[in-house]
């Protein structure tokens, strides 16, 4: 694990889905939610800076790796491999939304992740990786939901849970598989209704009629103890589950409804049941042994409705490109306003479990989508998975900005991977040394 906790601690939060205090875990501190932050982006989300505006520190980012770049190392592999894929052209060229500016194309961007892992490589100081850094590097920042640029950092986890594959007395919750009538945009991944034997698009129903009427009978991907269990994993898109012969599945995302996302931890909150400095997923736990009934009802109001599918150990938790995502080196955004797989900074700030509130200044590879993140003034990050994360659920709750890098276009060449056939890739030349 890397460091950002005392004895070696995990870094997780469960910022799940929606609004940091309007969320299901809630209670990030007293501060009031700014609103705006939700609000969907007019115009571009992207600004390209220019060499007389301020630099993100990135070589303050570098040296807070302290060496310790195990998980980012891997998601930046992911990156590389999934630019690899065919399927990751249909992105490019990424366009600034609202507008023909084109912030990268396809080879830009995947060979801006072979620079970025050169220099992590060969970087021997901060002051090296940062002069380097800005000789080859293009800087855009997002817009954010304010006039400074601010992005709201929450975060998400993958949570465990016990479970079964056939259901018993103790586990009858099912997660269900997509089902065959669920059609989703091509190019998004959005919902967008449900295939009827007409061949005509429909909205799919709620999650109470969805649950009481049985439409889904026979696509039981595994059954949890409780309504709530489904709950949290369904916000979270992922989870690993713990059989009674303590075998273990692993379960992810594939696709949901197109009904609309309401957050429990909202809805708590507007019933009186819980206030805002009471909101918490233990909180919540809580009430849920003792009112189930109610907790059940306001988990109905949420009618965006998430199907699963099981993954193999080494390829999960999977975000929305299908490649793993890491823990401190994977954030997931608002995919129709920035690119897929590049190399992303954050500055913020994160709790830990000692110290407070500490400056969290963090390379990340965009690979995972929020599914109430709908704006350039949010970001999730994710931050590994287990039951540290629950510890820290309220805690992840504050602005920063965000940056985004691709290489200069004249750089882009002696990065591109060159074709394996009959030669040997070259090693990049050395940039500024």
């Amino acid at each position: 694990m890397l460091a950002r906790f005392s004895a070696r601690g995990v870094r997780r939060s469960a910022a799940l889905a929606a609004v940091a205090l309007l969320s299901l875990t809630g209670c990030r501190s007293q501060q009031e939610v700014p609103i705006d932050a939700n609000n969907p982006t007019d115009g571009p989300a992207l600004i390209r800076l220019g060499p007389d505006d301020p630099r993100p520190a990135v070589g303050a980012a570098f040296d807070a790796l302290g060496g310790q770049t195990f998980y980012l190392d891997r998601s930046v592999g992911e990156s590389i491999g999934w630019f690899t894929k065919p399927s990751s052209k249909q992105w490019f060229p990424f366009k600034n939304q609202g507008t023909q500016e084109i912030v990268c194309t396809h080879e830009q961007a995947e060979a801006s992740v072979h620079a970025f892992k050169h220099l992590l490589s060969t970087s021997s100081s901060a002051a090296e990786f940062e002069s380097r850094f800005f000789e080859l590097f293009e800087v855009w920042q997002s817009v954010g939901y304010n006039q400074n640029r601010d992005v709201l950092f929450t975060g998400y986890f993958s949570p465990t849970f016990k479970a079964s594959r056939s259901p018993d007395a103790r586990f009858k919750h099912p997660l269900y598989m997509r089902p065959a009538d669920l059609v989703t945009d091509p190019a998004t991944g959005q919902p967008l209704g449900r295939r009827m034997a007409d061949g005509s698009l429909a909205k799919w129903p709620g999650r109470a009629e969805i649950e009481s009427s049985g439409m889904f009978t026979g696509t039981e991907l595994v059954y949890l103890e409780s309504k709530l269990d489904v709950y949290i994993v369904q916000v979270n898109g992922s989870a690993k589950l713990i059989m009674p012969d303590e075998s273990v599945m692993y379960v992810g995302y594939a696709g949901k409804t197109d009904g609309q996302y309401v957050g429990l931890g909202k809805s708590l909150m507007e019933e009186g049941v819980l206030t805002k400095s009471q909101l918490s997923l233990a909180a919540i736990r809580r009430l849920y042994r003792t009112d189930p009934t109610t907790i059940d009802r306001l988990i109905n109001r949420n009618d965006s409705y998430v199907f699963f599918k099981e993954y193999e150990r080494d390829a999960w938790p999977a975000g929305s490109l299908g490649t793993r995502v890491n823990e401190d080196a994977s954030i997931a955004t608002d995919k129709s306003i920035f690119p897929r797989g590049g190399v992303v900074m954050v500055d913020t700030r994160a709790n830990t479990f000692s110290r407070g509130q500490v400056e969290y200044r963090k390379f990340m590879l965009d690979q995972d989508t929020g599914g109430a993140i709908r704006a350039a003034g949010r970001a999730d990050l994710y931050m590994g998975a287990g039951a540290p994360a629950e510890l820290l659920a309220g805690g992840q709750y504050a602005t920063g900005k965000m940056f985004y890098f691709f290489l200069k276009p004249e750089h882009v060449p002696q990065f591109l991977p060159q074709p394996a056939v009959g030669k040997q890739p070259q090693a990049p030349k050395p940039i500024g040394r």
